[in-house]
């Protein structure tokens, strides 16, 4: 896992931008959602209520979706080679 909860909203949200959605689902504003908080995910989630468990879980969550967003990325760049290399083979 890359994501703990001991991380800054600010670097969170900084690093991986899709992570601003993925709080604001949950119920946690960020910096970009118009309420400022500034702690970590934890202290941000404790603030809306959240037991230990459901912030393991959120952890779990935003980190699968780090994998897929990470996935969905990897393809685009393979894609984007394989239209240059075509693109070179026909000049050539």
């Amino acid at each position: 896992m890359e994501i703990e909860k001991d991380m800054t909203i600010e670097d969170l949200v900084e690093d991986y931008p899709f992570a601003e959605e993925f709080l604001r689902v949950k119920g946690i504003k960020c910096i970009r959602c118009g309420e400022p908080i500034w702690g970590t995910i934890e202290d941000a989630c404790k603030e809306k209520g959240f037991t230990d468990e459901q912030i393991d879980q959120i952890i779990i969550e935003i980190n699968q979706e780090l994998e897929k967003n990470k996935n969905q990325n990897n393809e685009q760049n393979n894609q984007h080679t394989r239209r240059i290399e075509t693109s070179r083979l026909k000049r050539d």
